[in-house]
């Protein structure tokens, strides 16, 4: 019996997994931000304004983390369809957000701001960047849950990959917010 206890209090290995990356992903983005600081303090310096589709991705990002607990509450309640599509609309909101973020960096282009001119830019673009290749990687494991979700029975079990799921995505919106406040207070 104690046994089962203790089996039952265990922190899930895929959990502590998913944790120990968000810690490490917290870590980059902290030195990825404090770099910039101490850069902008250093002077030869340009201040632009972030265009405003940056605030349109960051309302699609919102939005996503809202249908991300959709998908997971349906899952919950074994509500197969109304589980899919609301992984389905999460999964389009994160490519509606990465076309947003590439018209962003267009934008930005032609504001005059380039990936290898001023500091100030190359760090809104690196930054920014990385944080969409964090978004690709969850596109990619949200697509597979979906997939299987859409070819195989509905299996209870895997409640743990879409619990993963939903923890990285609403880890990945508020990092972008935290980035997006961040480039709002910093950028001038």
């Amino acid at each position: 019996m104690s046994a089962a206890i203790s089996n039952h209090n265990r922190f899930h290995p895929l959990k502590f997994a998913l944790w120990l990356g968000i810690a490490s992903m917290i870590m980059l983005f902290a030195a990825l931000t404090s770099a910039y600081i101490i850069r902008k303090a250093q002077g030869n310096w340009v201040d632009f304004r972030m265009p405003a589709l940056f605030w349109f991705n960051t309302i699609v990002i919102v939005v996503s983390s809202i249908t991300m607990n959709w998908t997971l509450r349906s899952f919950k309640r074994f509500k197969v369809n109304a589980c899919k599509i609301a992984l389905a609309i999460t999964l389009l909101l994160g490519v509606v957000f990465l076309i947003g973020q590439y018209f962003g960096w267009q934008a930005l282009n032609e504001m005059g701001i380039y990936i290898n001119g001023n500091p100030s830019g190359s760090f809104v673009y690196v930054i920014s960047g990385v944080h969409a290749a964090h978004i690709v990687g969850g596109l990619i494991i949200m697509l597979i849950i979906l997939l299987k979700m859409s070819t195989t029975p509905f299996n209870p079990n895997r409640l743990i990959r879409v619990e993963l799921m939903s923890t990285y995505w609403h880890f990945v919106d508020v990092l972008w917010i935290y980035l997006f406040i961040f480039f709002q207070i910093n950028i001038f």
